[in-house]
């Protein structure tokens, strides 16, 4: 067992927990026997719900909920000093006792609470009380206080403080019986849509990473990567991007990839000629973009679709290009210090890229039917169930990870344990969401970023990025995206369907059904929406449009589609936007993590890795301003191309070199370059402008490094 901590990212606390757990109780086999075999059952269960099951939602929740709580319990003390002493183990029975009692009471009594007209009974007040003080302590330790803090924060607001307060935050109040009730009993609080996202895709598809794990493939990833990369310069540089990229696909946690990585690819890279804190901040910026990378992108993209109600399908797959663009912005900084440190290319353990297929190709078969299966429009958690079987059978390809049967059980019981702090996380989050909902401080929230950023789109996403940098500091990854997806992606949202929609109207291209609602606004102009006019007017038009009006206007003018894929922008920009808490300081436990494993300074690290993953910043401003969310494909390989090579001479700029070192001018230059690339809205002609000067520069500095090294 270990101390509660205040990881950023959930997915590897249970891995380290487990770690600490199993080393601490070796001369206890009881208790390990427990936690493996109730993992076990608790893996059985959810495949059951997800595939057989017919169940009430609102139950499968409740014991959701009360099996990971009682995994965590089973896993974290109540306090480090407490430690396998007899007041722990009374604790924690005490705890798991109550779990067990609430799945029974919300099963036996809910239908006797809607009898009586939803007036509370003394054990309606007892249970629901129970599960939100069980729900604040199992969150306490897995990641601290700061999330169980937000949480009663919100509550009182609701019931208490809300009312003493003025101005547009200024809330009127709930009985606590009703906030009770909203928390326990409906599917709006802790048992609500972000609880059924965690026991149905969250769950399977981490119980699908955890069997790929088991098969061998986390090795083939690593084994593959260097052998792609071994003999390109800078190549254990490249092995840590491409390595952790795969990895992401398939774990979608940054501080789980940067220990499962980092500890060959950091050596790797010091050997090579490396700065051991270059190497560490290439681990930890490649490990975060592991929740960017499709098909599992943590919980992020299921979450996504719940809240945008556009497919899984159609989130990751707009999801590829940008994250394509990440990874090659990070070895992008690779290539550059691989020059300026004469990293050269290695031969590596000699292993072929045919060999390691020939041993390996059959890892690519559940990929291959999670991908299909999609497609195909079935659910993801059919398609997840169907995976992971298709793993399994897949493993008796290879003739070192065979899976037999304790093999599998050992799956199941890794991916329940790797599940138990981020379900009962997501769990207690309902509860923030719920509040969030039910005051509407959301739409508050998201009327004031826009007020406060001018009706600037580009700094209500600065505004955003700070806030998303501020909750990220206690908050892992998938919880700070939820609350800001919730209060901010409606403000995000409305911009950019705005500003479409401006431009739509100047250009004189708006549809004739959308033109009817501007008789409302101000009818002299219907004469004119069809001969375009400055964009000044076309703004002072559109903000007349009274707001009941405005998303039947969006949607005539721009499309259902099209406005779809707004929202998911504005969605995916908060997403990205989340991640940057893993590497920015002055808490980034994804960096922390890489400097622990190169021996280097962790603060100095995070500063590193905050600078690698420029692409953080750069690549949502590019989603927010050009079409590369949804785009047609002909934008989207334009965006592509120009955005590998912007990229590249962004990233040359930044660092002074590119082949060989830049003077002031031809740094100056090189961001221009970059900025004709990057810029939207510019014409081709000025695009390819700029990508014919950079690579002119790129050819420059590559003569007169060859000439260099010739002498």
């Amino acid at each position: 067992m270990s101390s509660p901590n205040t990881s950023a990212d959930s997915h590897i606390d249970q891995d380290v927990n487990l770690e600490e757990f199993e080393t601490q109780h070796r001369n206890t086999p009881l208790i390990n026997r427990v936690v493996f075999g109730f993992s076990i059952f608790l893996a059985i269960a959810h495949i059951y719900i997800n595939t057989l099951g017919t169940l009430p939602e609102l139950w499968v929740s409740a014991f959701h909920f009360a099996g990971f709580g009682t995994l965590c319990a089973l896993l974290i003390p109540a306090h480090p000093s407490l430690r396998n002493s007899k007041i722990a183990f009374a604790i924690d029975s005490l705890i798991v006792l109550l779990l067990i009692a609430t799945v029974f009471y919300i099963a036996l009594f809910e239908d006797a609470l809607y009898e009586r007209g939803v007036v509370f009974s003394t054990g309606d007040w007892i249970f629901s009380s129970i599960a939100i003080i069980l729900s604040l302590e199992l969150i306490r330790r897995t990641t601290g206080w700061f999330i169980p803090s937000l949480i009663l924060v919100a509550l009182s607001y609701v019931v208490l403080w809300g009312q003493w307060i003025s101005g547009a935050f200024s809330f009127p109040g709930l009985s606590l019986e009703t906030l009770l009730y909203r928390s326990f009993f409906s599917t709006d609080g802790m048992f609500g849509s972000i609880s059924r996202i965690s026991w149905s895709f969250v769950f399977m598809f981490i119980l699908f990473g955890a069997f790929l794990v088991k098969s061998g493939a986390g090795e083939f990833i690593i084994t593959l990567s260097r052998s792609l990369a071994s003999k390109m310069i800078g190549g254990p540089g490249f092995v840590a991007v491409l390595g952790s990229g795969l990895m992401g696909s398939v774990s979608g946690s940054s501080v789980a990839n940067t220990v499962s990585t980092g500890v060959i690819t950091i050596p790797l890279m010091r050997r090579a000629g490396f700065p051991a804190r270059f190497a560490a901040g290439i681990e930890a910026a490649a490990s975060t973009g592991g929740q960017l990378m499709p098909p599992v992108m943590g919980a992020g993209a299921f979450i996504m679709a719940s809240y945008t109600q556009v497919s899984y399908v159609t989130i990751i797959g707009v999801a590829a290009i940008p994250a394509l663009l990440y990874f090659l912005s990070v070895a992008f900084f690779v290539r550059v210090e691989a020059k300026r440190s004469n990293v050269t290319s290695t031969d590596d353990d000699g292993v072929s890229i045919k060999d390691v297929l020939k041993e390996g190709w059959h890892h690519a078969i559940p990929l291959a039917v999670l991908v299909t299966l999609l497609i195909q429009g079935f659910t993801p958690t059919y398609a997840a169930g169907i995976s992971i079987l298709s793993v399994i059978a897949a493993s008796w390809l290879s003739k070192q990870h065979r899976m037999g049967p304790l093999a599998i059980l050992d799956a199941m019981a890794q991916g329940a344990k790797n599940m138990s702090t981020t379900a009962v996380l997501l769990v207690g989050i309902g509860l923030v969401v719920n509040v969030i909902s039910t005051t509407g401080v959301g739409n508050t929230f998201s009327l004031l970023i826009t007020d406060w950023a001018g009706g600037s789109l580009l700094w209500t996403i600065i505004l955003v990025a700070i806030a998303s940098l501020v909750l990220g500091m206690g908050l892992p990854v998938t919880a700070s995206y939820i609350v800001l997806g919730t209060l901010s992606a409606p403000a995000i949202f409305n911009l950019i369907a705005e500003s479409q929609l401006v431009d739509q109207i100047a250009s004189g291209q708006l549809p004739e059904a959308a033109s009817a609602i501007f008789m409302l606004v101000d009818p002299s102009v219907l004469g004119t929406l069809t001969q375009g006019m400055p964009i000044e007017q076309a703004q002072a038009l559109v903000s007349q449009v009274p707001a009941d009006f405005k998303s039947m206007l969006m949607d005539q003018a721009l499309g259902a589609e099209s406005v779809a894929m707004i929202l998911v922008t504005a969605h995916m920009i908060i997403f990205w936007l989340s991640q940057d808490s893993n590497v920015t300081p002055p808490v980034c436990l994804t960096a922390f993590a890489a400097a622990a494993i190169a021996k280097t300074p962790p603060m100095r690290t995070g500063v590193t890795a905050w600078k690698l993953a420029k692409g953080l910043y750069i690549i949502p401003l590019m989603m927010a301003y050009t079409p590369l969310i949804g785009g047609e494909p002909l934008e989207l390989l334009k965006l592509t191309i120009f955005g590998i090579f912007g990229l590249y001479a962004l990233v040359a700029a930044m660092e002074g070199y590119l082949e060989d070192k830049l003077n002031i001018l031809t740094r100056i230059v090189t961001l221009a370059a970059s900025g004709a690339m990057l810029w939207p809205h510019l014409p081709i002609a000025v695009n390819a402008i700029g990508l014919v000067v950079f690579l002119i520069i790129f050819v420059i500095t590559n003569r007169s490094y060859n000439a260099k090294s010739a002498n």
